[in-house]
């Protein structure tokens, strides 16, 4: 009886380590890191090409957006939250538009986790978006980013010689427009 209840305690010991293990591999992207590989395909639309600062077709990386800060949502057309924060971050999109100094500095995406092209153009037209939204129908951006909740923020710092790295991240809680840019710019160091 006491080797199967040591037989178990071990079997038990090894099984917590995996799925400690596995839980660890896979955690969000973090503050001082740089953001993992995210390959989004260059948009076909121009005004979002031109928005982003790209041109030609293709994929590319957020790292070369042409900005100084990205702002990276990652949202599900299905989530309440999402629904409820989307006119919040469409005006945080018009508040950088709006703003001569920042304009060129800062960009804003979504990415759509588990959601088709289709999805994404239904959430797109739904909530009147008007920046760049991108598929992840097969959840691949959503699993390298640590299989996030929704919405969740990142904010990326692209320095001068081309590489980048997360200043901020967040999960939901959006705190509305102007409170929210306040930060991107503390944390990117745009102010």
């Amino acid at each position: 009886m006491k080797k199967i209840l040591i037989s178990s305690v071990v079997v038990a010991l090894f099984f917590s380590i995996l799925v400690f293990h596995a839980s660890a591999a896979n955690k969000p992207p973090q503050k001082g890191e740089a953001l993992p590989t995210i390959n989004l395909p260059v948009p076909k639309n121009p005004d979002e090409r031109s928005y982003l600062g790209l041109s030609g077709s293709g994929l590319f990386k957020i790292p070369q957006i042409k900005a100084k800060a990205v702002i990276v949502e990652i949202f599900s057309m299905y989530c309440p939250y999402c629904q409820k924060d989307a006119p919040g971050v469409n005006q945080l999109y018009r508040l950088i538009e709006n703003n001569a100094d920042i304009k060129d500095k800062v960009k804003l995406i979504g990415i759509g986790a588990g959601n088709s092209a289709y999805e994404v153009e239904v959430f797109k037209k739904t909530y009147n978006i008007p920046f760049p939204l991108f598929p992840d129908k097969e959840f691949t951006i959503h699993k390298a980013c640590g299989e996030v909740r929704t919405p969740y923020f990142m904010v990326i710092k692209i320095n001068e010689d081309g590489t980048h790295q997360i200043v901020h991240t967040q999960l939901g809680d959006y705190p509305g427009a102007e409170s929210f840019l306040e930060l991107v710019l503390k944390t990117s160091g745009l102010k």
